[in-house]
């Protein structure tokens, strides 16, 4: 479970404002690729917070709305890049701008920065990198939930627009359902057209 050494070891270490960044989205066909930066207070209590993948979609609605809530002394953004630039500067590029975006939006400017996974090109701020971060890092989690439910929330809006392709139940992501939707019907506007899946049937 994740808990806040890596963020008390940094505090200690003379950082006073600490962010945590993860992303959702990277994987899908469709959509965009969401990044979140939050920065928790030490004394944020326990809500269960985890890695968002392993919570369910209602879970991580009810942790959503307590880290966001204007009271919980949270400072937390988010940023989208969308599937027309995911098509002009890669997947991974598109996820490095998702995340020095993130970082950028909060209104309290964070000393230093932990991120899940890899390292990103063009941080503005001192950083590293933590794999698995999400399941380590509380800060992280709370990212990685804020993400995921922003993103799924933009999927459910785009089902509305283009109900043929099921994007509520799969979020863009290639399941049987989705791939079946797209020989049917070619891809929509939303996806992205130079991932190799899309690209069969367009």
């Amino acid at each position: 479970m994740p808990d806040y050494s890596i963020e008390d070891e940094l505090i200690k270490s003379g950082y006073t404002n600490v962010a945590g960044i993860d992303e959702a989205g990277r994987g899908p066909l469709a959509g965009p690729v969401i990044a979140a930066a939050v920065i928790l207070p030490k004394d944020f209590p326990d809500i269960g917070l985890n890695d968002s993948k392993r919570l369910s979609a209602k879970r991580r609605e009810t942790i959503y709305n307590k880290i966001t809530d204007s009271n919980s002394n949270v400072i937390w953004g988010f940023a989208v890049v969308d599937q027309d630039i995911i098509d002009e500067i890669n997947i991974l590029n598109a996820t490095y701008e998702a995340m020095r975006l993130a970082a950028l939006s909060l209104s309290l400017k964070p000393d230093y920065v932990i991120i899940d996974g890899k390292p990103i090109k063009n941080c503005p701020f001192r950083n590293h990198s933590i794999v698995k971060g999400d399941s380590k890092s509380l800060s992280i989690s709370a990212a990685s939930v804020i993400a995921k439910v922003e993103r799924d929330r933009i999927m459910l809006k785009h089902s509305n627009e283009f109900p043929l392709y099921a994007f509520d139940r799969h979020k863009g992501y290639g399941t049987k359902v989705h791939m079946d939707a797209l020989k049917e019907h070619g891809p929509c506007r939303i996806h992205r057209k130079s991932f190799a899946p899309v690209m069969k049937y367009s």
